[in-house]
C-alpha cells in the first residue's frame, strides 16, 4: 500500500514538472545555449514565441590562463573567465532556460577532464541564477538541428543559419551553441506533443 502511494505521488510529481516546462515554452521564452570549451566557449541566445524562433545573439567567451612566475599556467583562471562570462550573459539577456552540450567522450582523458571542468563553471553560473539546466549529447543536438547525428560542423552552421534566417554564417563555436538552444526548443516541442524521448529532471536540472 505504501509502495503504491509512493509510486503514485512520484508519477504525479514528474507529470506536473513536465507540464510546467511545456507551459513555459508555450509562451515567449529566451533560451541560452552553451557549447563548452576550456579555451573557447560558444554561446547562442534565441527567443521562442510559440512555434516561432528568432535570433538574439551569439559569440564566444575566450578563456586564457595567466602564467605564474615559475611559468605554470593557471587553469583556474580560465574557469573563472567562463563563469564570469556566462554570468554576464545571463544578466544581459535574462534567459528563462539554459542548455549545454555534454562532454564528448571521444576526446583524450586529459581533455575530457578540462572540458568537464569548463562545463561545470558554466553550469554553476546558471544554477546560481536559478536557471533550469538541460544537457544534450552532441549526437542529439545534430540530430535535432540537421536531421542526422553524424553531421559535421559546416552542416550545423548551414542549418543554424537557415533556421534562424541569419544574414551570414555564424562562427563555428557560436553556431554549435545556437544549435544547443535550438535542440532544447525542439525537445520541449516534442514533449508538449507527448511524443519523443522523455526529458529527465534531476534536482532542478534537465537531462
Amino acid at each position: 500500500m505504501q509502495l503504491r502511494f509512493f509510486l503514485t505521488a512520484f508519477f504525479i510529481m514528474i507529470y506536473e514538472r513536465c507540464l510546467l516546462h511545456v507551459k513555459v515554452l508555450h509562451t515567449l521564452t529566451i533560451i541560452l545555449g552553451i557549447d563548452p570549451g576550456s579555451r573557447i566557449t560558444g554561446y547562442g541566445v534565441i527567443k521562442k514565441d510559440g512555434r516561432n524562433l528568432s535570433y538574439l545573439g551569439s559569440g564566444c567567451i575566450k578563456a586564457f590562463s595567466s602564467t605564474k612566475e615559475d611559468g605554470e599556467n593557471l587553469f583556474s583562471d580560465r574557469l573563472q573567465t567562463i563563469f564570469a562570462g556566462v554570468s554576464e550573459l545571463i544578466i544581459q539577456f535574462s534567459p528563462d532556460l539554459f542548455a549545454i552540450e555534454e562532454v564528448f567522450m571521444g576526446v583524450n582523458p586529459g581533455g575530457a577532464l578540462k572540458l568537464g571542468q569548463a562545463r561545470g563553471a558554466a553550469i554553476v553560473a546558471a544554477t546560481s541564477q536559478n536557471l533550469p539546466v538541460a544537457e544534450y549529447s552532441a549526437r542529439q543536438i545534430k540530430q535535432s538541428v540537421v536531421g542526422t547525428g553524424a553531421a559535421d560542423k559546416s552542416q550545423v552552421q548551414h542549418m543554424v543559419k537557415s533556421i534562424l534566417k541569419l544574414p551570414g554564417t555564424p562562427q563555428a563555436d557560436a553556431a554549435d551553441a545556437l544549435a544547443v538552444a535550438l535542440c532544447h526548443a525542439h525537445s520541449h516541442d516534442s514533449l508538449s506533443k507527448m511524443s519523443g524521448k522523455a526529458v529527465k529532471t534531476v534536482r532542478g536540472r534537465l537531462r
